[in-house]
């Protein structure tokens, strides 16, 4: 079985959120990178737990990115990764990211997909969608159990209130989330051994976003805490009215 698991790299969630070009683009000064959690911890995870059942399998990473993603890729190569592939082009929308994937997919006749449910960075949800209609397959959104038997998949997603499983047949789009598999960190092995593996750089097809960002704005600065006195009613009520604006 050949899976190919779509890798976002993202910022670190202590860094400082900034933004520049009058608040039109993100500000990456300063700030550290990690892999999206959602792509190493479940997406990827899973992924390995395949492998470790079934030695044949395969699994091929990629993301869409410059050059300073390979040390992300190194580092996703570390915990099981056979192959990493980038396709050397700035991110754009969900539309252009899903497209140069689903290019890579293509090429590569994978079986299965793997992806985070969403990226923390801008929470579109959308990519695992977008692929799955691009390559014309099934798809089945926040996964948190997956199992395989033969050419059958079953997929437990959480809905509101309970579960939901589902069936479907190989090749699909799966996106992951929390519960499909447990945290691991590389081990010393993983990461000498991620040093030799190969990271094939691909150039990017001629797709364009479809979506411009226009402008970002940071939420409100939160204010202090008002402290009104107990027989103080009055002012409790005009408070609510006039700056909770609630009543």
């Amino acid at each position: 079985m050949k899976i190919l698991v779509a890798i976002s790299k993202v910022p670190d969630t202590t860094a400082k959120i900034t933004f520049k070009d009058g608040g039109t683009k993100f500000n990456e000064d300063g700030v550290q990178w990690i892999i999206n959690p959602y792509d190493e911890w479940y997406a990827l995870v899973r992924a390995v737990e395949l492998k470790e059942a079934a030695a044949d399998t395969i699994i091929h990473l990629v993301t869409v990115g410059d050059a300073s993603s390979d040390a992300i890729l190194r580092k996703v190569l570390a915990l099981g990764g056979d192959e990493a592939i980038r396709v050397n082009a700035i991110p754009g929308d969900s539309f252009s990211v899903a497209s140069e994937i689903a290019a890579v997919a293509k090429e590569g006749n994978y079986d299965l997909i793997f992806t985070g449910k969403e990226a923390i960075d801008y929470n579109a949800s959308a990519v695992g969608g977008m692929l799955a209609e691009l390559l014309n397959l099934p798809y089945v959104a926040t996964a948190t159990k997956f199992e395989i038997s033969g050419n059958t998949a079953t997929i437990v997603r959480e809905i509101e209130g309970g579960e939901e499983t589902d069936e479907a047949s190989l090749p699909l789009v799966v996106s992951c989330a929390k519960g499909m598999a447990m945290q691991r960190i590389p081990n010393m092995r993983g990461i000498i051994g991620a040093r030799s593996k190969p990271l094939k750089v691909v150039e990017p097809t001629s797709v364009e976003s479809l979506t411009e960002v226009v402008g970002f704005e940071l939420p409100p600065v939160k204010t202090g805490v008002k402290l009104v006195d107990a027989d103080n009613v009055d002012e409790l009520v005009r408070l609510l009215h006039e700056e909770a604006k609630v009543i």
